[in-house]
């Protein structure tokens, strides 16, 4: 609001303070500045070009969106130089003119002056210079938010020396982009700590037992670092058995990972009982359940064997895994389905299927297979109707589903996670473990 009282004020003053004849009729092709007519009509237009800047989230965006207005506004031509720290940039987000630009260097000593401008010293950051024997002013309006610098606005043209009410209104333009760029930097920061923390929470699986090639993969949703609930994990067991774990917390940002990350430490900890998959998703939920503020999730466990080749699976609510075969075909493996983690329901159920050598199991996120308005029928039969050469590799496998299923134009996050068991060669101990299963 500092910044309209400003404008208004040099406008009542702009005759008598630029001399006889230097009315802000030589503004630009909106008339912005033009006297004369109903005052009403330049608010207007001021509403309508200050709307244009800031439509996004991102910071050259919106130096392009004021060096547009800038133009649109006084003509020649206009650019920004952003200051970061105490380092200022050269030219960008250039519109109109490039030449009728001053020199960078003196823009840059203005940059990394420049203070907050106010009516009673506009003429300062604000210069004119002289270019071979004639006038091509040149308008520095610094991009300040508070007591935030973050660069400046640079406006030149041929010949006509800027008014007061012109210098006024370019500063008003810069401070409301300055806001915005303040914004887009919080944002960019928040996005950068949790893409950081999202790879940090992705980036250490468990090791699966040599008899299991396993491949992971996570991409965020549209080519985002942006954090969000879905996960994957392996948990060694005894006997040379492996709990395959896919998890899905519902929402995105820093509070959905960190509730993964609370939803992954419990897991790990109540894997190494030994539990059943079912019981394990049973002491989960009761967990969560506790904690008012954790956030419901979905998970898939699969515990593969590869030694009886068997594997069991038991689902809180989430997708069932597919199973492709030697021969590349593509299904389903029926699952019992319980309610979401976190809601202290319980009620899971496990469901035990074979497995054969060089089968492979794919583990995943809604997102890779879900397009909005689609029928998740629907769209788990995509998936089923893929074929694949049969012994590909899981790598191999995991980039051709999510190329043929266009996972990285994905609505939301997928994580996705392939396994083969191979029975390690020689003889198996008869030892018994627990549940009557061979130890290795």
């Amino acid at each position: 609001m500092s910044g309209v009282a400003r404008w208004f004020q040099s406008r009542r003053g702009a005759a008598s303070a630029d001399g006889p004849g230097r009315s802000a009729r030589q503004g630009g092709p909106d008339g912005l500045t033009a006297g004369g007519g109903d005052p009403a009509a330049p608010l207007g237009l001021l509403r309508t070009v200050a709307a244009g800047i800031g439509t996004s989230l991102d910071e050259p965006t919106t130096c392009t969106e004021l060096t547009r207005a800038a133009v649109r506004t006084v003509g020649g031509g206009a650019a920004v130089m952003r200051r970061t720290g105490d380092t200022v940039s050269g030219y960008e987000s250039i519109t109109g003119d490039p030449d009728l630009l001053p020199d960078a260097r003196w823009a840059t000593a203005v940059a990394q002056d420049a203070g907050t401008p106010a009516a009673d010293r506009w003429a300062d950051p604000w210069l004119s210079r002289p270019v071979a024997g004639r006038i091509r002013p040149a308008l520095c309006a610094p991009l300040t938010s508070g007591s935030d610098q973050y660069g400046v606005l640079v406006c030149a043209r041929e010949g006509i020396a800027f008014t007061r009410a012109e210098a006024e209104l370019l500063a008003l333009l810069a401070e409301r982009a300055a806001s915005h760029i303040r914004h887009a930097r919080e944002y960019a920061q928040v996005n950068r700590t949790a893409g950081d923390l999202q790879r940090a929470l992705l980036s250490e699986p468990g090791r699966p037992h040599p008899n299991l090639d396993v491949a992971i993969r996570y991409l965020p949703a549209g080519g985002r670092v942006l954090v969000g609930g879905d996960w994957c994990e392996t948990v060694r067991l005894h006997f040379g058995r492996t709990l395959l774990v896919v998890g899905d917390v519902m929402g995105h940002g820093l509070e959905a990972a960190v509730d993964m990350n609370a939803y992954r430490s419990s897991l790990r900890y109540i894997a190494s009982s030994e539990l059943p998959p079912h019981r394990v998703l049973r002491q989960l939920d009761d967990i969560a359940a506790t904690e008012a503020d954790r956030r419901p999730a979905t998970c898939l466990l699969v515990r593969v064997d590869p030694s009886r080749g068997q594997v069991t699976l038991a689902s809180a609510g989430h997708l069932p895994p597919a199973l492709i075969t030697r021969a590349g075909r593509t299904s389903l493996l029926p699952v019992p389905v319980g309610p979401p983690l976190g809601t202290g329901f319980g009620g899971y159920e496990s469901a035990t299927h074979r497995i054969e050598p060089d089968q492979a199991l794919i583990l995943f996120t809604d997102g890779l297979v879900e397009h909005r308005g689609e029928d998740i029928d629907r769209s788990l039969h995509r998936l089923a109707a893929l074929r694949f050469s049969p012994a590909v590799g899981v790598d191999a496998l995991l980039e051709s589903i999510l190329t043929r299923l266009d996972a990285r134009n994905a609505e939301d996050d997928v994580a996705v996670l392939a396994a083969r068991p191979h029975p390690r060669q020689g003889p198996v101990s008869a030892e018994a473990g627990p549940e009557g299963e061979a130890s290795w």
